[in-house]
């Protein structure tokens, strides 16, 4: 469902809007192939789940450095920044020790730094992708490693995630209305909003009841968490427009670029891990190790 580009002023018009597209079919299409992937990938085990997080970055790194670097396709910061990232991760699988992956990423960002501040393509922004990037990566892959039921933590955040995009994408376009931040997303709606996050809660619900855990507090849970995936979608739309981009990449059809599919889920692995590691929450809410 695409929304027409010269109706971005005032309220959105909701279905009356909508046109059909290759969209309609692409984005479920590829959606749905990219999920299995990953969710395979996942169970499969720490060490694969790590890989795909570092190949992952490779292309992830190349879209923001491109973003943020006066749109060179291929630079020595987003290099380093995907190479941070990936050697974080073994580090971390190795020592057990979310600090000495922290080290590295410290490392790629100081290094992306002093690259960027020779040609002067804005040395912090090029700095903070190996944050942005490696950070969420470390998050992700810590959960699944040395978490019980790091597995099942891990697709319940994706299940939120996939759910707060997919709700606010169908309820933004039918039902249209106030937008939410017209100034960063011209075409995110406060109906896309509640509707993404009402299911998430609802889609959570059913993942936590399946498993064993009690049901009313995971739509709870996955109400509020959802607000963490609107966040990491907002602040990629942010960047994109200060630097005048629409998309960050068209790697993926009917989703854009790498970034665009991974935005909401690098800030809600980071939230996750601060509120499991940090304050000892159990999101699967009953299910027992």
């Amino acid at each position: 469902m695409t929304v027409q580009p010269d109706k971005l002023e005032g309220p959105a018009p909701g279905f009356r809007a909508v046109r059909f597209n290759m969209d309609w079919i692409t984005r479920p299409l590829f959606g749905i192939l990219l999920a299995a992937i990953a969710i395979g990938v996942l169970f499969s085990g720490p060490g694969w789940f790590a890989a795909l997080m570092a190949l992952i970055a490779i292309p992830a790194a190349r879209e923001w450095h491109r973003c943020v670097g006066a749109g060179a396709p291929y630079t020595r910061e987003a290099a380093l920044t995907a190479a941070a990232v990936a050697l974080s991760e073994g580090v971390l699988l190795l020592s057990r020790s979310f600090w000495a992956g922290c080290a590295v990423v410290v490392a790629g960002a100081a290094g992306s730094f002093l690259l960027a501040r020779g040609n002067g393509k804005h040395p912090l922004w090029q700095a903070f992708g190996a944050f942005y990037l490696g950070l969420p990566a470390l998050a992700l892959v810590s959960l699944r490693a040395f978490e019980a039921h790091g597995a099942q933590i891990v697709v319940g955040l994706f299940f939120i995630v996939w759910a707060t995009d997919s709700g606010a994408l169908i309820f933004g376009n039918l039902i249209g209305g106030p937008r939410l931040a017209p100034r960063i997303s011209p075409a995110k709606t406060w109906a896309g909003t509640l509707g993404g996050s009402a299911l998430a809660a609802l889609v959570y619900a059913l993942f936590v009841s399946f498993l064993g855990g009690t049901a009313g507090i995971a739509a709870l849970f996955g109400f509020l968490f959802s607000i963490t995936a609107h966040a990491g979608d907002l602040f990629e739309s942010y960047v994109k427009r200060h630097f005048g981009l629409k998309d960050s990449g068209a790697m993926i059809p009917g989703h854009g670029g790498v970034l665009d599919r991974m935005d909401s889920t690098l800030a809600a692995g980071a939230a996750l891990a601060l509120l499991v590691f940090l304050f000892h929450l159990n999101p699967l809410f009953g299910v027992q190790a």
